[in-house]
């Protein structure tokens, strides 16, 4: 790559480890070198949070030149001459945003050191009193981005709701570098070491303990299937609620509240069955996950979801907030081993041809090309889908 190449600066705010954003943008800069493209990763977190050295570490791991912005509070000017400090220092071509933070950052930092603005829509979903506000501003912000990159249908649809003109959405999937995700043991060495019986039907869960992931509904689903574990990986706020109910539904020698775990690679080769239960969701990046490690996959029918599961073609969809139906659609797949092989195939299919991560930064490369006017014809077919006629695949 040439000394001159542009430099696209990833920018987030983090408070411990992260989430699913973190694998694809921590994975973006040796995918994009080869296409052009300089990336430096930026993160702005609370100054001493030991959850971020394992984002330090990952970054290192995947050899992601990173940036770490302590960041005090709701607006810490500190930061800002950080972030202004690390645009000139790095020559900052794009400023790629994924949060209300970053992407009113971006606008400031404009004034002060020329770049083109790019963002990433991960969706609004309502946690604290102030999300209104931090949503709000996000929503302005989103107005005056000149990319506005959307994961899902939904998405596109908010943003056009949000005001965003129809000339700047841009539709693109997520997707997983699937020679990661090769599956290491069988179901039944990964589940003795995690100390699970290896007969016992196991079914697995990944994500933040907080109210739209319905992890209530996943824990009455599995009440009801006599002899099924369950097990849930991730921390949140809604760990206490989650505890009480476990306790009152007589589960507590059948579920495990994992916590938060550094690799869940062996708690997804250890589930018969992955579940999602979500209300809402973008395109989850735990599905392609799940369905990389060739884990069969029930799914709720929301949002960007049935992008990636067809119903009783790679997985099953069913609807959310129905822990009956979510319970029949998981004994039923748990009786049923031809249709778990079946499932597991094809998920790992489905990634491989439709969701490569590769794929996708030929695509956004495509995205910044189109921004600074380089006219590459190896990427003139990869561009993404216009978001004014981007229907559900």
């Amino acid at each position: 790559m040439t000394a001159d190449a542009p430099v696209v600066f990833d920018t987030r705010v983090v408070t411990g480890a992260g989430g699913g954003p973190e694998k694809t943008i921590l994975n973006s800069p040796r995918f994009l070198e080869p296409l052009g493209y300089r990336m430096v990763c930026g993160y702005l977190h609370p100054p001493g949070d030991p959850g971020y050295e394992v984002i330090r570490r990952k970054a290192a791991e995947a050899n992601a030149p990173l940036v770490s912005i302590p960041d005090r509070g709701f607006w810490d000017w500190r930061a800002v001459r950080q972030l202004l400090r690390a645009c000139r220092e790095h020559k900052v071509t794009v400023w790629h945003g994924h949060d209300y933070k970053t992407n009113a950052l971006g606008l400031l930092l404009t004034r002060f050191h020329r770049m083109r603005l790019v963002t990433t829509a991960h969706g609004w979903v309502q946690q604290t009193s102030r999300t209104p506000l931090y949503y709000g501003i996000d929503k302005w912000c989103l107005r005056r981005y000149e990319r506005v990159v959307c994961v899902s249908t939904d998405l596109v649809e908010a943003c056009r709701a949000a005001g965003v003109p129809e000339k700047r959405l841009l539709l693109l999937d997520n997707g997983i570098d699937a020679a990661d995700y090769a599956r290491r043991r069988s179901v039944a060495e990964a589940k003795l070491a995690l100390g699970f019986p290896p007969a016992a039907p196991l079914v697995g869960a990944v994500g933040r303990l907080s109210g739209e992931k319905a992890f209530d509904v996943l824990l009455r689903a599995v009440a009801a299937l006599p002899g099924v574990r369950l097990v849930i990986v991730g921390e949140g706020g809604e760990r206490g609620t989650l505890e009480r109910l476990i306790a009152e539904l007589g589960l507590t020698d059948r579920v495990r509240l994992a916590g938060w775990q550094a690799d869940v690679r062996g708690y997804f080769e250890a589930m018969d069955v992955f579940a999602l239960s979500s209300l809402r969701e973008g395109l989850p990046n735990v599905v392609l996950e799940a369905m990389a490690l060739e884990v069969p996959v029930v799914a709720t029918r929301v949002n960007g979801v049935p992008r990636l599961v067809q119903d009783g073609v790679n997985g099953t969809l069913v609807d959310s907030g129905d822990a009956a139906v979510l319970s029949a659609a998981l004994g039923r797949l748990l009786g049923d081993a031809a249709l778990r092989e079946r499932f597991r195939a094809a998920g790992r299919e489905t990634v491989e041809g439709r969701f490569s991560f590769a794929g996708r930064m030929r695509k956004l490369a495509a995205v910044y090309d189109d921004l600074l006017g380089r006219r590459l014809a190896a990427r003139a077919t990869v561009a993404c889908e216009p978001a004014a006629g981007a229907p559900p695949r």
